[in-house]
């Protein structure tokens, strides 16, 4: 595809009751590309209130499925409408609209097929607060993730993502929790897939923002994206033993 070439792309942002959404909806959309909004069963009056938006399309979920669900029903959206490359962005403001056009501007990638944003890739300045588990718990998957790939990620779950939509069709992504990053990358490096990140700024706007039910936990949190690793991995192992055995 040519640079000058037009491109079609679309910005997704999943959204489970956050209301920073209707701001994030507007800045998104004054950098003049589609807005896809993909409502997670908010209990509040977001999902009835997007439909008074105009000009984005919506996915409404009955009830919450995850956000790893969300995600992947952005995939499909931006497969089944032929789009040339998918923007995620996250809705509770800890993502700046106003960096998508440093994304955009790298388009069409030639030499890569996802581009991550990642809140790390720059030193961290020492006045910024984040929270003390999530930081360890992402540079442990991360690093876990950087043993099995060779990717050198800084940041395995920074949600600020620009993916080549033709190269989403080689994943079978099925995990719809906050793990469905780690099943990405897997994924990903099995197929082929080609990385680079991208310097975004490292924002928390609410430090008291907590996971819920088992995953407050950090250590089950942690031992469940070492699950998906392990899962993932023997996926791997065995279509390989299946190969293996249709050549002899």
């Amino acid at each position: 595809m040519r640079k000058n070439e037009k491109l079609k792309n679309v910005v997704a942002i999943p959204v489970f009751n956050e209301s920073d959404v209707y701001d994030i909806i507007q800045r998104v959309k004054k950098v003049g590309v589609e807005v896809l909004v993909l409502d997670d069963g908010s209990t509040n009056d977001i999902g009835s209130s997007l439909k008074d938006i105009q000009s984005i399309y919506v996915i409404r979920h009955k009830w919450n499925l995850g956000y790893g669900q969300t995600i992947i029903d952005a995939f499909n959206f931006a497969i089944n409408n032929d789009y040339d490359y998918l923007v995620t962005i996250d809705a509770d403001g800890q993502h700046e609209p106003e960096e998508i056009p440093q994304f955009l501007s790298k388009m069409p990638f030639r030499e890569y097929d996802i581009l991550s944003g990642s809140r790390y890739l720059l030193p961290v300045n020492s006045l910024q607060e984040v929270p003390d588990d999530r930081y360890r718990i992402n540079m442990a998957v991360t690093q876990m993730l950087n043993d099995i790939t060779g990717f050198q990620l800084t940041d395995a779950f920074c949600g600020f993502k620009a993916y080549k939509v033709e190269k989403l069709k080689n994943l079978i992504l099925t995990e719809p929790g906050y793990g469905m990053p780690v099943q990405l990358w897997i994924q990903a490096w099995k197929a082929g897939l080609e990385v680079r990140e991208l310097p975004v700024k490292l924002i928390y706007k609410d430090l008291t923002k907590r996971f819920h039910g088992n995953l407050a936990n950090a250590e089950t949190r942690l031992e469940y994206y070492k699950k998906i690793i392990e899962t993932e991995l023997d996926g791997k192992r065995e279509r390989e033993k299946a190969e293996n055995f249709s050549n002899i």
